[in-house]
């Protein structure tokens, strides 16, 4: 089996500061962890920005600019910003950040899709910010709007116009179609790299079974022209990245997807994850791959064509 990719998805726009001590808001904090857990073993970092008063997710540039330099200036690992953000951004708010930067890698979500938040609201009592409480209530009337039109905008914005690479995220099924349907009409090129997302509310199940059938699936549309990597929200984190690298596939940890690094047991930091999935992975007899290593195989410009 080929390196193993490890992804590391820092932030976040889905947990709030209540819900853990240990969730980076500020930019001092996003870099450390960010830095931390690269030297863990993340060749990837996944990153999304906060305000760091109230820890709300962010799409201004400047809470961007807050860590990104930091980043580059202490370690090699890629930077993959979101296009995603929030979906309580406007399109025009969540690419502001990767427009200007010009970041090596992006995220590009595959479809419009219920995204609902509001079961965790239920396990709190007393919360920090005033915001947070209602923000993920209010996910029961929420849709993620990611339409056709949308998709072909980031692909030429982002892509054509500035050369960046995509991390395409799947949360269901007929979303693989989606991006098949991008392969066919020319917009994306191969070789892809997918990542199945699984146990989000709204997106499929986070159940081995789903894995197996997201790649048949993938297998089907795109052949040996793509890579897959897998994350898992919550709990279901560790289990499905450990039979993602039993799989041949690739992996992404990080506070974004799970706050846990045991059952019942907080993560103190981004880096604890990584190291975990890294001796996980090991074990089962895969190479990590460096970030050098990861730009080979997914292709991407090389961090001296960002601007940050």
């Amino acid at each position: 089996m080929s390196k193993i990719i490890i992804t590391c998805a820092v932030t976040g726009s889905i947990h709030t500061p209540t819900m853990s001590p240990h969730l980076p808001v500020t930019g001092m904090e996003i870099a450390e962890q960010a830095i931390a857990a690269a030297n863990a073993g993340a060749a990837i970092l996944h990153l999304h920005a906060r305000d760091p008063e109230t820890g709300r997710p962010s799409a201004a540039t400047e809470h961007f600019m807050a860590f990104l330099p930091k980043i580059k200036q202490g370690t090699d690992a890629i930077v993959n910003l979101t296009t995603g953000g929030s979906a309580l951004m406007s399109l025009d708010e969540r690419l502001a950040a990767p427009k200007q930067t010009e970041p090596e890698m992006c995220s590009l979500n595959m479809g419009s899709m219920n995204f609902a938040l509001y079961p965790m609201a239920a396990k709190i009592n007393d919360w920090k910010h005033d915001w947070e409480k209602p923000f993920l209530e209010n996910s029961d009337d929420l849709v993620f709007k990611n339409t056709p039109r949308d998709i072909t905008h980031i692909l030429t914005e982002l892509g054509v116009n500035r050369g960046a690479r995509f991390e395409f995220e799947c949360y269901d099924v007929g979303h693989l179609y989606m991006l098949r349907h991008f392969v066919d009409r020319g917009l994306v090129k191969t070789p892809l790299f997918i990542q199945f997302v699984f146990g989000v509310l709204g997106g499929i199940g986070a159940d081995p079974e789903n894995l197996m059938h997201m790649k048949r699936i993938a297998d089907k549309l795109f052949g040996d022209s793509y890579a897959f990597s897998v994350l898992a929200a919550g709990r279901h984190q560790m289990p499905l990245a450990t039979m993602s690298a039993a799989m041949g596939g690739h992996v992404r940890v990080g506070l974004e997807d799970s706050l846990q690094i045991d059952k019942g047991r907080l993560a103190t930091s981004n880096a604890e994850q990584v190291s975990k999935i890294r001796e996980i992975v090991e074990l089962l007899g895969r190479t990590v791959a460096s970030p050098a290593d990861a730009r080979h195989m997914l292709g991407l410009k090389g961090s001296v064509k960002t601007k940050f």
